[in-house]
């Protein structure tokens, strides 16, 4: 009798142990299927920018017989218009759909994804394929913020930034394996075979979400009017301004970094993949720098940052021709800019307060349109006829136009904090003169 009772107690341990596993292996191969999803979200925004001559010369033909500058700059109307479909995409899906059942809501994110990135690939003229990106961005945000929130209940409240970081950190792997493997794919086959690459991404995403994830509820107490009350702050839009106008010196760079390799610097169009290869390793140091200094110090980290992205602009505006001048430079402006969204992320998620998940989609709507207005000015200076290193100091000059904000609207938040601190200290001086006047010691 003892030893069936000793028996089935270690099959109870046994069976116990047997569920833990299973469990884990259940939560990682979730948040694997999640970050399958930033994979081919960064994919599938980034690859466009080292096959911009490729898009200009199939797109553009006629154009690109006159002139391959003015076809190139035409040609980055593309990533400008993927940037303005996240800017407008994620804070009306995550305002609209914040009570949605999460893995449900997911689901259908992806699924447009799939459509929308097939059209981008099969589309016969320029205007339908800006058309096609400009829908294909529209879940973009809204992704990102909904992944991050199972993720984050999947491991827990003592683990939740770790399952975070590992859905974004798909986005960082993108930059280093995906968009370079994918270029080099366009390359030789043709740009129309890379969009088919990522929409086979998405595709498999979308089976492994369905499959791997499991159902969450949505908030019941989410709202339009309660999600869109994040605009009233000024502190939000500073932020924003931050983002949209700082960040916009990677993407002034990073859209037209194709033709500054074969042109300015004299390298084959075989070394554009590696050089995004290295872009994307100093995104990934960035990724993980940044994200541990916004923890220590917000407004430090973001000073910090921006300094070192203006002081690589401009290393890589002095060196680009040199072929380890652009290789150190463009790891540093990727390292830096890199560095820079955690500490926007942050901020926005500090000084949004209860709108927190419009505040997720909000960081990617200010990185897009840092994205867009970096891809239009660049293409400007392009057409203009002021060559490929134009673009390179209209970053610093938007690098520096966020910096300013930032000083600006943390010396905002220093204002506030010493009016608060003198209003206090007077509300007490008060208190206690009235304390003092109604003392019966004081009255005899």
């Amino acid at each position: 009798m003892r030893a069936e009772m000793i028996g089935e107690g270690r099959e109870s341990r046994i069976a116990k142990r047997s569920r833990a596993v299973e469990s884990s292996e259940r939560t990682w191969l979730a948040l694997l299927a999640l970050a399958l999803g930033g994979f081919a979200i960064g994919a599938t925004e980034f690859v466009a920018m080292g096959l911009l001559p490729s898009l200009a010369s199939d797109l553009l033909p006629g154009l690109y017989a006159e002139s391959q500058e003015r076809a190139n700059a035409q040609a980055g109307w593309i990533i400008s218009a993927y940037a303005l479909g996240v800017v407008v995409g994620a804070p009306t899906i995550a305002a609209a759909a914040a009570g949605w059942p999460r893995k449900r809501l997911l689901l259908w994110l992806l699924v447009a994804f799939t459509l929308a990135t097939l059209a981008s690939a099969l589309l016969p003229t320029f205007g339908l394929v800006m058309i096609a990106r400009f829908v294909a961005a529209f879940p973009h945000g809204a992704y990102f913020g909904i992944a991050s929130l199972v993720a984050a209940s999947l491991m827990g409240p003592a683990k939740r930034g770790q399952g975070v970081a590992f859905v974004l950190s798909g986005l960082t792997i993108a930059n280093v394996v995906g968009v370079p493997a994918i270029t080099w794919v366009g390359q030789h086959h043709g740009w129309r075979a890379a969009y088919l690459i990522v929409t086979c991404i998405f595709a498999l995403t979308l089976v492994a979400v369905w499959r791997f994830v499991p159902w969450q509820p949505g908030n019941d107490a989410a709202s339009v009017r309660g999600e869109l009350g994040a605009f009233k702050s000024l502190q939000v839009w500073l932020t924003l301004l931050v983002g949209s106008i700082g960040f916009g010196g990677l993407f002034a760079v990073y859209t037209y970094v194709a033709p500054l390799v074969t042109e300015r610097a004299g390298l084959p169009a075989a070394a554009v993949p590696w050089i995004l290869i290295v872009i994307g390793l100093g995104m990934t140091v960035g990724n993980l720098v940044g994200g541990r200094y916004a923890d220590i110090n917000v407004a430090w980290a973001m000073f910090v940052f921006f300094a070192l992205l203006i002081t690589s602009l401009v290393a890589l505006a002095l060196t680009a021709q040199s072929l380890v001048g652009l290789l150190t430079a463009l790891f540093f402006v990727g390292l830096a800019s890199a560095a820079i969204a955690p500490c926007i992320q942050t901020r926005l998620m500090d000084v949004a307060r209860d709108s927190q998940s419009i505040a997720a989609a909000l960081n990617h709507s200010a990185l897009n349109v840092a994205n867009s207005l970096g891809a239009y000015l660049g293409s400007v200076a392009i057409a203009a006829g002021l060559g490929y290193i134009s673009p390179v100091w209209i970053g610093i000059v938007l690098s520096m136009l966020g910096l300013s904000i930032a000083a600006f609207a943390f010396g905002l938040d220093r204002m506030g904090a010493r009016s608060t601190s003198r209003l206090r200290a007077a509300e007490s001086i008060l208190i206690d003169n009235r304390r003092a006047s109604r003392s019966p010691s004081l009255c005899r």
